[in-house]
């Protein structure tokens, strides 16, 4: 009867360390960084930027943007994607006093008009229920 000896290894997260991670090292995981850049359209100038790690999505990123033009610089328009029709996003857009060019989502609603942004979306929601999408985001 032969009786064999067990070593025990350093726990990792899952169980225990496997040959191949003794012998080649363990994953070696990529950390992904994003950059939030908000362009002056008409002249291609950077006007804020903003670096984050890939768990930070991009709506939060909106209104710090937006932070970083100075108040005494106007914003005429702000143009994003259907993921930034938020109250939060269209509040901040509103405040600086700009137009916010934000598709509604398809199944959207009209909110309750007790913010700027809240009334603004809900004509930029009206007009693309009446237009259509398509010739809402061209005019």
């Amino acid at each position: 009867m032969e009786i064999h000896k067990t070593r025990r290894t350093r726990k990792q997260s899952g169980g225990l360390i496997s040959r191949r991670t003794r012998k080649h090292g363990g994953t070696k995981r990529r950390v992904w960084r994003k950059i939030h850049i908000g362009i002056d359209e008409q002249t291609l100038e950077i006007r804020a930027a903003e670096f984050t790690t890939s768990h930070v999505g991009d709506v939060p990123m909106r209104p710090e943007l937006l932070d970083q033009i100075p108040p005494d610089q106007a914003i005429a328009s702000v143009t994003a994607e259907g993921t930034f029709d938020t109250r939060k996003c269209h509040d901040a857009i509103a405040a600086r006093g700009a137009a916010a060019i934000i598709p509604p989502r398809r199944n959207a609603k009209p909110w309750k008009p007790d913010t700027a942004g809240a009334v603004a979306r809900n004509e930029a929601l009206r007009a693309s229920k009446h237009l259509g999408r398509t010739i809402w985001r061209r005019w």
